[in-house]
């Protein structure tokens, strides 16, 4: 409740309130959240945050030609596990995909995934909202969210940039290290339900062994979908992504400030752009890329594993 109430007065300034507004915001989230685990999901590389640059990596996650994927059981087990604590069904099976795409620290230019066939889905999780009547007034109300899918897949390597030298580096420890990918329903309707949501499943992932939820590591980050709808529209509205919000005040402060600049757009009789946002270090959303044109993954079954 502390940090709430700190949030909603650091921000206060900023945020536009739904019944001032014509406009219904709606947000969807993706959890990415690092899977406890001693090793990586489809190798024996072990991996932690402390480790020297490039020093746990196997020939796999490298993608060396001619290695193949052992599947880390324990990462199912977790998967699983955070399934059935967020009342989700649990398939019989499930299988993994490529999702193929090209970026430096994806060294074998696809990702190991769940898309179409997931570990669980179709749940949901309670929480409340502590909702600012006033700054210094809380009142409670219980929320449910549903949870569209939780996917299995493996994380990225990172890029670490040398302006210095003008040169991009690549770390590959991180590369194929499990994560879950936790999908929700466009439902929430504020930030403030949102920084719930997020601060209430990181408490229940780390309590229960998934993840540690260490967000300032990158163990859990978020991935934000908000747009406006008319009210009283079943239509949504051109959806803006916001990437990679590793901090509970920057899903918060993030969301605010989106909604209120699509709001000042809409008010002026503009258009929402559809593309992909990130985080300033002022707080503010700016753009990384346009999405105008939906990206073709290429998703295709992975071959060199069977179901599960």
């Amino acid at each position: 409740m502390r940090l709430v109430k700190r949030l909603y007065g650091q921000v206060a300034n900023i945020k536009v309130t739904a019944d001032k507004m014509r406009y219904r915001p709606i947000v969807g989230l993706e959890i990415h959240a690092q899977i406890c685990s001693r090793s990586k999901m489809f190798s024996s590389a072990a991996f932690d945050e402390g480790m020297h640059v490039n020093s746990s990596v196997e020939l796999f996650d490298m993608a060396t030609p001619g290695t193949l994927p052992v599947l880390n059981s324990n990462c199912v087990f977790k998967g699983v596990q955070a399934g059935i604590l967020l009342n989700c069904e649990i398939p019989r099976r499930c299988r993994f995909e490529r999702k193929h795409y090209f970026y430096a620290d994806m060294p074998a230019g696809y990702q190991i995934t769940q898309q179409r066939h997931p570990i669980a889905h179709s749940g949901y999780f309670d929480y409340f909202v502590h909702s600012p009547d006033e700054v210094n007034h809380f009142s409670w109300y219980r929320r449910r969210t549903h949870i569209t899918r939780i996917q299995l897949e493996i994380d990225s390597g990172k890029t670490v940039h040398d302006l210095a030298n003008s040169r991009s580096l690549i770390d590959l420890n991180r590369a194929g290290v499990g994560l879950l990918e936790i999908v929700t329903e466009p439902e929430l309707s504020s930030a403030l339900e949102a920084l719930c949501f997020v601060e209430q499943l990181r408490i229940m992932l780390a309590v229960n062994g998934i993840c540690d939820g260490q967000m300032h590591r990158g163990q859990l980050r978020v991935d934000a979908n908000i747009s406006l709808s008319t009210e009283g529209s079943p239509v949504l509205g051109v959806r803006t992504e916001v990437k990679n919000l590793n901090s509970l005040k920057a899903v918060y402060s993030a969301i605010n400030y989106e909604i209120s600049r699509q709001y000042e757009i809409l008010k002026r009789g503009g258009e929402v752009l559809n593309e992909t946002r990130t985080v300033d270090d002022k707080g503010l959303t700016v753009p990384m890329r346009e999405k105008e044109i939906e990206t073709d993954y290429r998703f295709m079954p992975e071959p060199n594993l069977p179901a599960v």
